[in-house]
């Protein structure tokens, strides 16, 4: 996908980059578009803000939410609870000191409020091929969802999810991207592990893009607010504008959406699980309704394989770990149902459930389907699951990198596995090795693979290549880029962007960064948390 450079300079106005007031722009709800009479121009001037001046020739518009949504009927900006509309126009909170621009990319429980707490929505944006994108900035200021909370954003989390979401992207895992980072020498301070030891951080804003930023929150608040009508006009809104297959005249169409909401859900979180991928906070708030990966904050990809992986450190119930994934998608799935309900007729709600109770079987399969390309496996046998089940036990077992181990079995020869001899450079098959079972999981593994008809060692491993990964952004990566950051040395963080565009290739300068070796062993020592 192709941007234009103007979107980076759209953060920099935002962020207050010269401009004695930024324009209004919108939290929601559950999401805000600007003001009637506001657009892209430069406050009370007309045009094109500054540093942009091509911005007039492209589309960006939040009209078409504005015509459809109520729009908060109080102006000012203070924390509580909102009713019986969808977006509240906000000024987000220009940075006080000289802003960076660092980098752009050219390609459980009810909370009794939902809302964007930080972000602002600026509307709209269609690109010349068409595609519509909505623009959003987080870590601008206070919006009347922001509770107890400043808006703000600090260096680190900011860094991780613009380096997050674009990785992501070029795994080919559904996500919204990261357009641009800026970063600002103003103090924003943070409790970062909930341990009463408050410090001063820098602050952070992302321009984000995603599709949609409605979520099941956005659904949900609705209900729970009994505001029936303003959630039906929402949920045709998202049909019309994110599910074309479906029918806006079809009397099933929330049935439909639900269906097809359910059956993405699983699809995704079995692509998380296939690169190793946790989210960290999987709450209907952070679960988007069309269904990309959203809301990166204490995120982790897995280095030694383990189903109680959690990375976020203040989880100690566990509530998010790896393991719990998919049953957490189906916990949210369900509120989604409850938001739904009162919109369904008696028979709906009964094919509603049915349909829900469907997600497991949904999971698993594509589960199994993406594992067993990875392990390059080819047709149908009744024994794959098993082989799956069997290698993912012993890896546990010996606490061997997930990433890696999949990725030598890609690269290791068949001849190679049938002597047991696995090369020093595949460090983590070696680790592997030493579960007294591997040599049994290796020929079992050998035998499925004379099952593939009309294939080669060689085109097993071509295929098995480009999916995957050599290189992930794994946390002591990104820590490693943070901490230079913090001293305005963004090189790694240009590095990680520049490798991570590429994460299925051989690349010498990775390579030479270290990043397919094992992990150092400071890396386990490494703590990420809620707060951002």
């Amino acid at each position: 996908m192709w941007w234009p450079p103007w979107l980076a300079a759209c953060l920099a106005w935002a962020a207050g980059a010269g401009a004695e007031s930024p324009a209004p722009l919108c939290a929601s709800r559950g999401l805000c578009p600007a003001p009637p009479g506001a657009n892209a121009s430069e406050p009370g001037t007309g045009q094109c803000p500054r540093g942009a001046t091509d911005l007039c020739a492209w589309a960006l518009s939040s009209q078409s939410l504005r015509d459809i949504f109520p729009v908060d009927v109080i102006q000012e900006n203070y924390v509580r609870n909102v009713r019986n509309c969808i977006f509240s126009v906000v000024y987000p909170t220009p940075f006080k000191s000289r802003i960076r621009l660092v980098a752009v990319s050219k390609f459980g429980s009810w909370a009794g409020q939902l809302g964007d707490g930080r972000a602002h929505l600026i509307g709209i944006y269609t690109n010349r091929n068409g595609e519509r994108w909505e623009l959003q900035l987080k870590g601008s200021g206070k919006t009347p969802y922001s509770r107890n909370g400043d808006g703000r954003a600090v260096l680190r989390s900011s860094v991780r999810e613009f380096l997050c979401s674009e990785a992501m992207h070029y795994l080919g895992i559904p996500t919204s991207r990261a357009a641009s980072l800026i970063v600002s020498d103003d103090d924003v301070w943070r409790d970062q592990f909930y341990d009463g030891n408050i410090r001063k951080e820098r602050g952070a804003i992302v321009l984000r893009l995603a599709k949609s930023w409605f979520r099941i929150g956005s659904l949900e608040i609705l209900a729970h607010a009994g505001e029936l009508d303003l959630q039906r006009r929402l949920l045709d809104f998202i049909i019309q504008e994110h599910f074309p297959s479906i029918a806006m005249g079809d009397s099933n169409r929330y049935l439909e959406f639900f269906s097809t909401v359910v059956s993405e859900t699983a699809d995704l979180i079995a692509l998380w699980m296939s690169v190793g991928f946790a989210h960290g906070v999987c709450n209907t708030d952070n679960f988007s309704l069309v269904s990309i990966t959203i809301d990166y904050g204490p995120f982790g990809f897995m280095d030694s394989y383990d189903p109680n992986f959690v990375p976020n450190t203040s989880d100690d119930e566990r509530r998010y770990k790896i393991g719990n994934q998919a049953n957490v998608g189906l916990f949210n799935l369900s509120k989604l149902l409850q938001a739904l309900k009162p919109l369904l007729d008696p028979r709906q709600k009964q094919l509603a459930s049915q349909i829900l109770d469907g997600y497991g079987e949904r999971y698993y399969s594509r589960f199994t389907e993406l594992f067993k390309t990875k392990l390059g496996l080819l047709g149908e046998n009744e024994d794959d699951n098993y082989l799956i089940a069997f290698l993912l036990k012993l890896m546990e077992d010996t606490k061997a990198d997930f990433t890696m181990t999949f990725r030598q079995l890609s690269e290791i020869t068949q001849d190679q596995l049938k002597e047991l001899h696995i090369p020093e450079e595949f460090w983590a098959l070696q680790d592997l090795g030493k579960h007294k079972l591997f040599s049994e999981w290796v020929s079992m593994y050998l035998l499925r693979l004379t099952r593939n008809e009309g294939d080669s060692d060689t085109k097993r491993r071509t295929r098995m290549t480009t999916v995957n990964p050599r290189y992930i952004l794994r946390n002591w990566m990104a820590e490693s880029a943070v901490q230079k950051a913090k001293l305005n040395d963004f090189s790694e963080v240009h590095l990680l962007q520049q490798i991570l565009q590429r994460p299925f290739q051989r690349q010498q300068a990775a390579e030479n960064a270290g990043y397919s070796l094992r992990p150092p062993p400071w890396a386990r020592d490494l703590k990420v948390s809620c707060s951002s």
